[in-house]
């Protein structure tokens, strides 16, 4: 069906979600259905946002994991650049840690019309406010949407400002 109904499968795509298993028995194949992956986004909605996640990173030895992560993220760029693409973002995820819930934020951001928008308003409350940092996330999930700060030095960073979202679920925020 992939073959057989291509045009109609990736045709008017706005966003593509590509998610190689770093635990792949066949990375040769994993890449090749990769390839026909992008050739058909090129064919048929070249301006897609791609997003392409290397997952269960956890699964690979701490000490490697840079560099492992490092060199798919290089064959995946040689990828996309082998048949045109030159817009993608690639994230190493886990369910484990705060990649996943990192890499999901920026997928959800990427879907909301003019964020640029909301990112300044946030940035004038942030000020009006005099807080150091405003975060906006998604009630259910707890994504994060958008954030501002005051100066640069103060932000929050991500691992601490996802155990204080976790923290604040527990206790219905």
């Amino acid at each position: 069906y992939f073959e057989r109904d291509r045009e109609t499968i990736f045709r008017s795509v706005e966003l593509l979600i590509y998610v190689f298993d770093i635990e792949s028995d066949c990375p040769e194949k994993d890449f090749d259905h990769f390839a026909g992956v992008l050739e058909a986004m090129e064919e048929n909605s070249p301006d897609a946002r791609i997003f392409v996640l290397v997952h269960k990173m956890d699964l690979v030895a701490e000490e490697e994991r840079e560099l492992i992560l490092e060199d798919r993220k290089r064959l995946i760029e040689e990828s996309c650049i082998s048949v045109g693409v030159q817009h993608f973002q690639c994230f190493g995820t886990s369910i484990w840690d705060e990649t996943l819930y990192k890499a999901w934020s920026e997928i959800v951001t990427n879907l909301i019309p003019n964020i640029g928008v909301l990112e300044s308003h946030l940035s004038d409350f942030c000020r009006i406010c005099d807080a150091d940092e405003v975060v906006l996330f998604e009630r259910a999930t707890f994504l994060v949407i958008s954030h501002a700060q005051a100066k640069k030095d103060t932000s929050i960073d991500d691992g601490k400002r996802q155990s204080l979202l976790t923290s604040g679920e527990e206790e219905n925020l």
